[in-house]
């Protein structure tokens, strides 16, 4: 959907309240719309009695969006094969389904969506996850079809689509529930023990009933059992198979600490003498697992938003059956050696080689190249790569995860999860310190022993064991990792590696490529030369074209423009077109040339050499009718915040180069703008590769990190190479591959989020294990003298741990999430 720049002075959209394009404006009309899609989800609105909509949306202020309707009719959606994977039917002869949804911002958007029954008949009940974006639909098949279910979210303004991963969500749901009972199991005992421990406190100021005595320690007993059979087994089966693999776990001491208190609770019930316990234990395990439980939410965060980015890649496929007959299918039919047939301005939904057509491809999401490629029969198109120009066929190689983009989904996924070199260090010194802590439980049960009586033995070492529990050391790093993994992921930073934020912690070499990096890794015009009206008889024919220099031209000169016709194109070359009854012809100077039998005037000529020196394209314009020329140099322009972000970045410590394959005239003119003194141009993909080698060989201090930032695949080499290598936005997949970080956010400024992420994250590690050691040598000296009780033990011990978790998420607080990556569909 485009419009008109221009608005009306004072109208504003009724629906989504952005300013009315003057072309759409209507005096005569009582609502005033920017878009189609605003004007044709406003009477649906109206038509149901949703009027409320707008006064949510005016009290949650949310921010002004457009309507976005697609206008699809979604017939995959009712496909067998879409049904049987995505449809989940249940016995009452209902059906279920999960559906992402484009536009779903706000809490205005998640009423609307759930009064989907009032506008499609035949739907039951509509639940919206603002925070992943989907729908969950239960409806009756007979009396609606999916497709129209798909049309009513639609004409929302909710454009939906598969949500995949649907599988493995179901899987983590069904564990988190069976974690949450029992952290709710393990919370009501102690709580119900804890009220029979109040009345057995009581009754020894007051006085109590023996009977009643014994009737309340026995059902604390039975509860306290309980508890350490199913909620409290985790921490048993743990420490058993430390034991089995003879490695030092901190679930060891806390089974010790739990099998000490249980046993001698229960020796003490059967006796109907001394302390039983059980009100610790009850306690101490509920607070151990919700503090687990945060830990394990923690660890999400950042495969659940490496899981959206698999919404890059379309749903559906144009197939093309035996007889040439084509059906639009769900994604998940294609298979390898299937041909498809994609769309101009449809993306590629599989890997493949073109069999029949000629167009320009636009690799961004994963080549990042500013110009789109020519490709022909025989020629390789990616899955998520979107066709600009023209129909063509294309043999399917791979489709879903063993496409381009799902192994690097995967990729990501998977090295997210490797430890880091201060993780195995905290796992090190947590395996000392449970040594330590038995032989000192050892100690004190022998001392107290000897001193008073074995009672008072078992009693203060079950509460040494208790109270220094090293769980708040073991959850320290890596908690504060996944932290910071997961903030890094909503920031648009996709960390492989939980090593990168060690490494970035502190500021050592980077070495920068310039195209896509520093510069902005788009075509737009950067300098002219000619008539004006030359300008705007190009502007008029390329705003027919979706090339990305046809844009560029057509956005520089494109007000108050002429009507053009007859327009034709030749892919990968130029365009010709009539404007004002006159021929006009726009393309590369060969092109141009060759096709009007024409030659540059002498007066363009030195202007042409320029704009190549200054290492920009040259589009030539031709007028046939009066033999007139303009040129128009179109290139890639340094960033806007390229300067201060280097400048940041200087500031932090960083020692920069550029490193670039392009002309060193033009790397060295960069250079001079972001006052960067160490340059290369010229540089061939094995010499980047071997700087690297050199900084890292020459490099005094190994803590102090190499790292290579670039996005093409001749910097692949370098990537893997470095200590850290970063991808910028719409990298090569080669360069993806071989990095460390993949950045979502263009240019240099998430690299500078990137650093004060490492350095925040590696400083609330150190604040963590720092606390953690300090609180375990204080408590563990009181409880060997004898001064803390296994009661305030268990009390204080999962505070300590809570109080850590709560430290962790300091983890990189301040950086703020990216734009791009909080509606997946906006990123594709």
């Amino acid at each position: 959907m485009t419009t008109n720049p221009a608005t009306s002075d004072d109208s504003i959209c009724d629906h989504c309240g952005l300013p009315v394009p003057s072309g759409l404006y209507e005096p005569e009309s009582e609502h005033q719309f920017c878009c189609n899609g605003c004007k044709t989800v406003f009477a649906i609105l109206h038509g149901a009695g949703l009027e409320n909509y707008y006064k949510i949306k005016s009290a949650v202020d949310a921010n002004a969006q457009p309507a976005s309707t697609t206008g699809s009719n979604y017939e995959e959606l009712d496909d067998p094969a879409f049904q049987s994977t995505w449809v989940t039917q249940s016995e009452d002869g209902t059906a279920e389904v999960e559906l992402l949804l484009e536009g779903m911002h706000c809490a205005a958007c998640v009423w609307l969506i759930e009064r989907l029954p009032r506008v499609a008949s035949g739907v039951i009940e509509s639940r919206a996850n603002i925070r992943r974006r989907t729908v969950t639909v239960r409806y009756q098949p007979d009396s609606i079809k999916l497709s129209t279910i798909a049309q009513s979210l639609d004409k929302l303004g909710y454009a939906a689509h598969p949500a995949r991963g649907k599988e493995a969500r179901a899987i983590r749901v069904k564990e988190d529930r069976k974690f949450l009972i029992r952290v709710a199991v393990a919370g009501a005992l102690a709580g119900n023990i804890m009220l029979l421990s109040i009345a057995l406190y009581g009754g020894e100021f007051d006085g109590i009933s023996e009977s009643w005595r014994t009737t309340f320690r026995w059902y604390s007993t039975i509860l306290g059992l309980i508890v350490l059979i199913w909620p409290g087994r985790i921490f048993f089966t743990g420490a058993i198979a430390a034991l089995r693999t003879r490695t030092a776990h901190l679930d060891i001491p806390i089974a010790l600490a739990l099998f000490s208190a249980g046993i001698w609770g229960t020796l003490n019930t059967f006796r109907g003498i001394g302390e039983i316990y059980f009100d610790s234990v009850g306690v101490l395990v509920f607070l151990l697992l919700v503090g687990r439980w945060i830990q394990h939410r923690q660890q999400r965060a950042a495969s659940d938003s490496v899981e959206l980015m698999l919404t890059l890649t379309p749903s559906s496929a144009t197939l093309i059956d035996g007889d040439g007959n084509t059906k639009r299918v769900p994604i998940e039919t294609i298979e390898a050696g299937m041909s498809v047939r994609v769309a101009a301005g449809e993306s590629f939904p599989a890997d493949g080689i073109i069999t029949e057509g000629s167009t320009t491809i636009d690799n961004a999401l994963l080549t990042g190249e500013s110009v789109p490629v020519t490709s022909t029969t025989g020629d390789q198109a990616l899955a998520g790569a979107t066709n600009l120009s023209s129909p063509v066929t294309v043999r399917v190689q791979a489709v879903g995860e063993h496409t381009r983009v799902g192994k690097l989904m995967e990729l990501v996924a998977r090295a997210s999860e490797q430890k880091t070199h201060i993780v195995r260090m905290a796992d090190r010194i947590a395996g000392y310190f449970v040594i330590i802590v038995i032989i000192l439980a050892l100690i004190t049960f022998t001392a107290w022993t000897m001193i008073d009586s074995i009672t008072i033995g078992i009693e203060h070492a079950t509460a040494l064991l208790i109270v220094t529990c090293p769980c708040a050391l073991g959850l320290a790093t890596p908690t504060a990792m996944s932290v910071a993994l997961g903030r890094s992921a909503r920031a648009g930073m996709l960390i492989k590696s939980a090593a990168v934020l060690e490494l970035m912690a502190k500021p050592g070499t980077m070495l920068l490529d310039k195209t896509g990096t520093l510069t902005a890794g788009a075509t737009e015009v950067v300098d002219s030369f000619g008539d004006q009206n030359l300008f705007k008889a190009a502007a008029a024919i390329e705003q027919s074209s979706n090339h990305p220099i046809a844009r560029a031209i057509a956005t520089a000169f494109g007000s108050d423009l002429p009507t053009a016709t007859d327009i034709i194109q030749t892919t990968g070359q130029g365009i010709t077109g009539t404007v004002n009854n006159q021929s006009i012809t726009i393309g590369s100077v060969d092109f141009v040339l060759r096709s009007t039998k024409s030659e540059i005037p002498p007066e363009l000529q030195p202007k042409l050499v320029r704009l190549l020196d200054r290492a920009l394209t040259p589009i030539l314009v031709h007028n046939s009718t009066n033999n007139s020329f303009a040129l128009i140099g179109v290139g890639d322009q340094l960033r806007a915040d390229t300067a201060t972000s280097i400048k940041s970045l200087q500031k932090r410590g960083w020692n920069l180069e550029i490193c670039s394959g392009d002309h060193p005239r033009i790397v060295e003119s960069i250079a001079s703008q972001v006052n960067i003194h160490t340059h290369q141009g010229g540089v061939t993909p094995e010499a980047k590769a071997q700087r690297i080698a050199d900084l890292k060989a020459h490099n005094p201090d190994p803590l102090r990190p190499t790292v290579m930032v670039g996005d093409g695949v001749n910097d692949a080499a370098a990537l893997a190479s470095a200590d850290v290598g970063i991808a910028v936005h719409g990298g090569a997949e080669a360069s993806l591959q071989a990095a460390d970080v993949y950045l979502i956010e263009p240019g240099v400024a998430p690299i500078v989020k990137l650093a004060d992420l490492s350095r925040s994250t590696m400083s609330t590690i150190r604040l963590c294990l720092i606390f953690s050691l300090t609180y375990n040598t204080v408590v563990a000296s009181l409880a060997m003298a004898g001064l803390i009780s296994a009661l305030i033990a268990a009390i204080i011990m999962p505070l300590s741990s809570l109080t850590v978790v709560a430290l962790c998420t300091r983890a990189g607080k301040n950086i703020t999430p990216t734009k791009s990556t909080s509606t997946p569909m906006e990123s594709a």
